[in-house]
């Protein structure tokens, strides 16, 4: 069996999980330029202040801090700073052949704290509990990346 076809359950784990990762990122894009939309406010940058389609009377208020946006963006960067690494690990992951169960575990583990992660995030919950489920993902990827430095060494020994 060929490690990275859909032939391998572990491959097929790791497909699943970081496709939903993917488009956690990329949605979580959307629903800030949503916010924008929906508050008319919270733009980003000064040129946001061009008349065009969407923004016909555009002002410079537009450019102050709005919460409701800016939660969205904040969100939209913690995704980008915890994603990717469990996109490189997952797959280096899937090369070493782990147990099936442990894969799974561990990857739909990781989707699970970050969505919850973001339904913490976005109803405005105490940082405590934001910070158990970032944590559970931020350890799911530390042991994936252990694992995987574990099998390297053996392998290189």
């Amino acid at each position: 069996m060929s490690t990275f076809t859909i032939g391998n359950p572990v491959f097929v784990t790791y497909m699943i999980a970081a496709a939903l990762m993917v488009l956690k990122i990329m949605g979580q894009g959307w629903m800030t330029v949503y916010r924008m939309l929906k508050s008319d406010s919270g733009l980003a940058s000064p040129e946001d202040l061009q008349p065009g389609l969407i923004n016909r009377n555009p002002r410079p208020e537009q450019l102050e801090l709005n919460d409701y946006v800016d939660r969205s963006r904040r969100m939209h960067r913690n995704d980008l700073e915890n994603i990717p690494a469990f996109l490189a690990i997952g797959l280096v992951f899937v090369a070493i052949s782990p147990p099936l169960i442990a894969a799974q575990i561990l990857m739909y583990g990781f989707v699970i704290a970050r969505l919850i992660h973001a339904v913490v995030y976005a109803t405005g919950q105490p940082h405590e509990v934001r910070a158990t489920f970032y944590t559970i993902g931020s350890v799911i990827v530390i042991v994936m990346a252990v694992w995987v430095l574990v099998a390297g060494i053996g392998l290189a020994i």
